[in-house]
């Protein structure tokens, strides 16, 4: 198998994580629209998360929260986001950088990402380069605990089905 030198699934990785980016640029800036709503979960030990000691002793490794009702001051920059939720009647405010976020969704749509720590890409990276007896291309990832990510809720059509998954083969001419 070819070696990838580009890392197309780094590039694909960073890319999605900027339509996280840019949902919530635009949420901040006109609010949610319609029913649409987002749960996010990110890794609260990842670099940059900023939790208060009690959420972060309440969650240690993974977090989920849920932008719909009662959440203010929403700001995004170019590597996080930052806003306030109420935890048990305790507002908090709380700072995500986006390479920590490992999934999202938007319920009112049946629409999901899940992402894969870019540390754990590195990693497989790094292991299959060592595998083949060549030196690791890319810096060692930071020392971190791996976490399983939610898995979004199936989407359907409307009818009760599952998506249909179209193959690109059908469509080229041949």
């Amino acid at each position: 198998m070819p070696e990838d030198h580009i890392r197309y699934d780094l590039l694909a990785q960073t890319a999605l994580r900027g339509v996280v980016r840019t949902v919530l640029t635009d949420t901040a800036k006109n609010g949610l629209p319609g029913d649409h709503h987002f749960k996010i979960t990110f890794n609260t030990v990842a670099p940059g998360v900023r939790l208060s000691e009690r959420m972060r002793t309440q969650y240690p490794l993974a977090m989920t929260i849920v932008l719909q009702h009662q959440f203010w001051d929403l700001a995004v920059g170019d590597d996080a986001f930052e806003v306030g939720l109420s935890f048990g009647g305790v507002p908090e405010r709380i700072v995500v950088p986006f390479e920590a976020v490992t999934a999202f969704f938007d319920p009112a749509v049946q629409f999901g990402l899940q992402f894969e720590s870019l540390e754990n890409q590195a990693a497989a990276y790094d292991a299959g380069a060592a595998a083949k007896g060549e030196e690791p291309s890319l810096p060692a990832p930071a020392k971190s605990e791996a976490l399983p990510a939610p898995a979004p809720e199936p989407a359907t059509d409307g009818t009760g089905g599952g998506a249909e998954v179209v193959r690109l083969d059908r469509f080229r001419k041949k």
